[in-house]
């Protein structure tokens, strides 16, 4: 079965609130999301099945070394598309939420140009 961006996000969040605290629980997705806890936990069941995440005895969740290598990718494109955005004058929380759309239907291919470009 196929990520969805839903999921992307999912693991994203998971991502960027282990470098935040340093762990993560299922009601901090859901706030980060803002998103239901009964929304969360279904992901997490999907996700756990699909091999990305693990939800330890304790509650707190980690990325499986898979699950950590497509939220890295999905925030990576996140932040490349925020920071061009703003560059061009687009307001941050705009950028974000538009980023947060671009992250998840451009092709690898197309953002490795893309960022290649950038870089030039």
């Amino acid at each position: 079965m196929a990520l969805t961006s839903s999921m992307e996000d999912y693991l994203e969040a998971v991502f960027m609130l282990q470098k935040q605290k340093g762990y993560v629980r299922c009601v901090d997705v859901a706030e980060h999301l803002s998103v239901t806890k009964p929304s969360v936990s279904r992901a997490v069941k999907e996700l756990t099945k699909m091999k990305y995440l693990v939800k330890k005895a304790d509650g707190t969740l980690s990325l499986t070394e898979q699950g950590q290598n497509i939220a890295e990718q999905v925030y990576e494109k996140h932040l490349f598309f925020t920071n061009r955005l703003i560059e061009m004058g687009v307001s941050p929380d705009i950028a974000a939420q538009d980023a947060c759309k671009l992250e998840h239907v451009i092709s690898e291919e197309s953002f490795l140009k893309l960022k290649a470009m950038a870089e030039e």
